[in-house]
């Protein structure tokens, strides 16, 4: 997850029911500080060019299944969002770059979660 300063309020909620169902919440270091400050389990990772070991590692490496990653405002293709968009679409993970696609996206794998709890009784 690296989402902007404008939705980093609205990411905390997805993140926890992302946490219930049993997923694991990598994020970028202004996004991870903002989870962290709401008591979320978060691995920070580096932006990019910060470290060698970077988001753009971690999604190459193949540790990264989702990327999260809300736009900011001055869309050139320099900025960390693009490069991360980009890599994650080189590398076949799938990209969200709006909340209420996360949001549509984590009721559907709600759903799916508790049928299969139903079935499992």
């Amino acid at each position: 997850m690296t989402v902007s300063d404008k939705d980093k309020e609205e990411i905390i909620p997805l993140a926890k029911r992302l946490i219930s169902l049993g997923y694991h919440i990598v994020a970028t270091t202004g996004t991870g500080k903002a989870l962290e400050a709401e008591g979320i389990k978060v691995d920070v990772i580096e932006k990019i060019n910060e470290n060698s070991n970077d988001i753009l590692d971690a999604i190459r490496d193949g540790r990264i299944n989702l990327v999260v990653n809300t736009m900011t405002e001055g869309k050139t293709s320099e900025t960390d969002g693009f490069l991360i968009r980009r890599e994650a679409v080189e590398n076949n993970i799938p990209c969200l770059t709006s909340l209420d696609t996360a949001e549509a996206l984590l009721q559907a794998m709600e759903t799916i979660h508790f049928q299969l709890e139903d079935m499992s009784k």
